[in-house]
C-alpha cells in the first residue's frame, strides 16, 4: 500500500481574488496549527519561493503545500475482500456507494467486513473516515485518502458547508405537509443502548428539513437534508412525527426485518480541498428502492 499524498501543487484559478496568503489558507480551512507549521518550516511556497503570510497571492499563482510534518497514518483496518462502487475519486478523496447492511467502520480492531475494511484492500492508500452512514442506510459515503484533508472535511461538516441529501420512504397514513423543518433535540434511549430518542432535557440540538416528493397509498417519498448530524437523526425525527422510515429495524413497529430499510444517501455536496470547486456526487438508487412514479 502506498503512502498517502501530503504534498500538493496548486494553480489559483482566474477567478481567485487577490488576498493575503494567510487569508487563502484560512479560506481553505487549513487548521491554524498547521498554518503555523507551514509558515515556520517554509513548507508553503508561491511560484517556487517562500512568501510572508501577509503578501498577496492571486490568479495564476502556483501554491505548493508540504504536509510532511503530519504523522504517518498506520493501517488500523484489517483488509476484507470485496469491491465497492466508487462514485468519485481524486488524490485526497473517494465517495463510495455504500450498500445497505454494510457497516461504515469496524467497532473492534479484529472486526472485518465494513466499508473501511474493504477499501483497505481496494484502494492503494489507507482510507480515513470523515462521516458515517448507519449500517442499514445505503448511499454516498465520503472517505478521505490523505490525512491533510480530514480536518478540512470535519470543518466543512461543522460549518454546514458539506451538504448531505437523503431520500426515504415513510409510513404516511395522515399525509405529511409538503415541506417542513423538524427541530427536536436527540439523546440516548435509557432503555435500549442501540437507540436514540427525542429528549428535551438533555438531548443535543438536531434539525432536519424535508420535502415530500410524492404521496402513495399509506406511504410517502421524502427528500431530507441534515442541518445537524446526530446519530440516527433522520430515523428518530421521522419516527417522532409518527412517520417512521419503512423497514427501520429500530424505529418502525411494522418493519419487515428481512427487507432493507428504505433510507438512501442520495447526494453529497462538498468543497474540494485547497480550492473553491464545489463537488456534487449522486448515488444511484438501489434496485429495491421504489421510485416516485410507481403506483
Amino acid at each position: 500500500m502506498s503512502a498517502p499524498v501530503n504534498y500538493f501543487n496548486l494553480t489559483l484559478p482566474a477567478t481567485q481574488p487577490a488576498v493575503a496568503l494567510r487569508q487563502l489558507l484560512q479560506d481553505w480551512l487549513i487548521p491554524w496549527k498547521w498554518q503555523h507549521l507551514l509558515r515556520v518550516g517554509q513548507k508553503v511556497q508561491v511560484n517556487g519561493r517562500y512568501r510572508y503570510f501577509n503578501e498577496l497571492v492571486g490568479p495564476g499563482d502556483q501554491i505548493s503545500l508540504n504536509f510532511d510534518f503530519l504523522a504517518a497514518e498506520t493501517q488500523p483496518y484489517r483488509p476484507s475482500p470485496g469491491h465497492l462502487p466508487l462514485l468519485y475519486q481524486d488524490e485526497t478523496t473517494v465517495v463510495v456507494n455504500k450498500p445497505s447492511g454494510l457497516k461504515t467502520h469496524p467497532n473492534k480492531p479484529t472486526e472485518t467486513g465494513s466499508v473501511l475494511n474493504i477499501l483497505s484492500q481496494q484502494l492503494t492508500v489507507p482510507p480515513l473516515m470523515v462521516h458515517r452512514l448507519d449500517q442499514q442506510t445505503s448511499g454516498a459515503l465520503l472517505i478521505a485518502t490523505s490525512p491533510a484533508v480530514v480536518p478540512i472535511f470535519n470543518r466543512q461538516l461543522s460549518l454546514k458547508t458539506m451538504g448531505r441529501d437523503y431520500l426515504a420512504w415513510v409510513h404516511d397514513q395522515h399525509q405529511l405537509p409538503l415541506t417542513g423543518a423538524i427541530d427536536l433535540p436527540i439523546g440516548l434511549d435509557p432503555l435500549d443502548r442501540r437507540k436514540r430518542q427525542v429528549d428535551f432535557k438533555t438531548g443535543l440540538p438536531a434539525q432536519t428539513n424535508y420535502q415530500v416528493q410524492c404521496y402513495q397509498a399509506q406511504r410517502s417519498l421524502v427528500a431530507l437534508q441534515l442541518t445537524t448530524g446526530r446519530t440516527h437523526q433522520l430515523r428518530v425525527h421521522l419516527a417522532a412525527l409518527g412517520h417512521p422510515i419503512i423497514n427501520d429495524p429500530l424505529y418502525d413497529p411494522q418493519a419487515d426485518l428481512q427487507a432493507p430499510m428504505l433510507l438512501h444517501g442520495a447526494q453529497l455536496h462538498f468543497d474540494q480541498p485547497f480550492s473553491t470547486n464545489l463537488v456534487t456526487v449522486t448515488a444511484p438508487l438501489p434496485s429495491y428502492f421504489p421510485t416516485g412514479d410507481l403506483n
